[in-house]
């Protein structure tokens, strides 16, 4: 995303700077449709709170914010469905981040499956790649990580830089493992020297990606560059929820155009990175569709960990994206020849504008 520093610039070069800023702000109907999406809703009727769960999932993260699932609906089962319409081919041509994605989504729902006496699991993957969870009645029981999933969001801005507790870090390790049996390993690292090499190759995977014409152009079809496009669309990367101010659509593309460069993107990491306590980085035991799940699943037990104490997170996913980095960095991590599946920065600090979601109605199947 585009720095709030070389925005303002692009901005100020055409002339742009200041009143046009106060006048996209969020608004009303951006605000109203915050509240509506980052809740839990109540469960309905005596059944599966089959709305209840999807409305959960919907709420997990996801490559930029494409939301790329639908959800269906069986007496004790939930399939969620890969939504193929909603791919992102230049950043994510094997479709690795759309099923990590999917993890995520049923990660997250069967975190909230207790809240409303429930309980799940992953039952498999069918052969078109829909997840099947399966769930049965289960004692109402404390849901800590339910709690936090209206809480997390990915805050792309700086955080304050200091250290972590030893028993917290220990606490986010054990977090992840959940129920995975394994499926999916997290690397941890908080010692400054490893988080300065880990830039380098975030930076290096960036600088080929802001090269990227088709890549510019894919982000910047998602890029949501006011509060009444992002209400409307319920969908994408929208710009307040990075730290950058909010345009016109018309306005924006220009300013992205002339903001989005090389240099300032690299001093938006060094100094995102700088700010943050530490690291994390997933990877699953099997490079396919199966064990991209695993890594999404694993990463939103480390994310609901994360916030419920108190902290903030965000992808960087840079050097997982780029092929020839990807390889390079799974090298220097030890990996033993596993791919490096998500990159996610870790600390705390203030949050940000909340992405939105689209309907329920729009992604349930009854």
């Amino acid at each position: 995303m585009v720095t709030r520093r070389n925005f303002a610039h692009g901005l100020a070069g055409l002339g742009l700077a200041g009143a046009p800023l106060a006048a996209c702000a969020p608004g009303p109907r951006y605000e109203d449709a915050v509240r509506r999406t980052w809740r839990l809703i109540e469960g309905e009727g005596p059944g599966l709170p089959v709305r209840a769960l999807a409305h959960a999932a919907t709420l997990a993260a996801n490559s930029h914010n494409t939301q790329p699932w639908r959800f269906e609906a069986g007496a004790d089962t939930i399939r969620i469905r890969p939504d193929l319409t909603r791919r992102t081919p230049v950043v994510d041509p094997d479709d690795h981040h759309l099923f990590a994605s999917l993890g995520c989504a049923a990660e997250t729902l069967l975190q909230a499956a207790p809240h409303y006496g429930w309980a799940g699991v992953l039952a498999g993957m069918e052969p078109d790649g829909a997840l099947r969870l399966a769930f049965a009645r289960a004692p109402a029981a404390q849901a800590p990580l339910a709690a936090a999933i209206p809480r997390r969001a990915s805050t792309r801005g700086e955080y304050d830089g200091q250290p972590l507790a030893p028993a917290l870090l220990a606490a986010l390790e054990g977090a992840e493992r959940g129920a995975a049996g394994g499926a999916a390993e997290l690397l941890m690292m908080t010692d400054r020297r490893r988080l300065e090499q880990a830039t380098e190759f975030i930076v290096q995977a960036n600088a080929r990606q802001v090269r990227d014409a088709a890549f510019r152009l894919e982000l910047k079809q998602w890029i949501r560059f006011d509060g009444a496009e992002a209400a409307r669309r319920g969908d994408g990367l929208y710009a307040a929820a990075s730290g950058n101010p909010t345009l016109p659509r018309a306005l924006g593309e220009v300013a992205f155009e002339l903001a989005f460069t090389e240099k300032g993107e690299t001093d938006k990491i060094v100094r995102q990175m700088r700010s943050s306590a530490g690291l994390a980085v997933f990877s699953a035991a099997r490079n396919d569709p199966v064990g991209w799940v695993e890594a999404g699943r694993a990463y939103t037990r480390f994310a609901l960990a994360a916030t419920a104490a108190g902290l903030k997170t965000a992808f960087l996913n840079q050097p997982v994206e780029d092929a020839p980095t990807r390889a390079a960095f799974g090298d220097w991590l030890g990996l033993g020849g596993r791919r490096p599946d998500l990159v996610v920065r870790f600390g705390r600090g203030p949050g940000l504008p909340r992405a939105l979601r689209r309907p329920i109605n729009e992604v349930l199947v009854a």
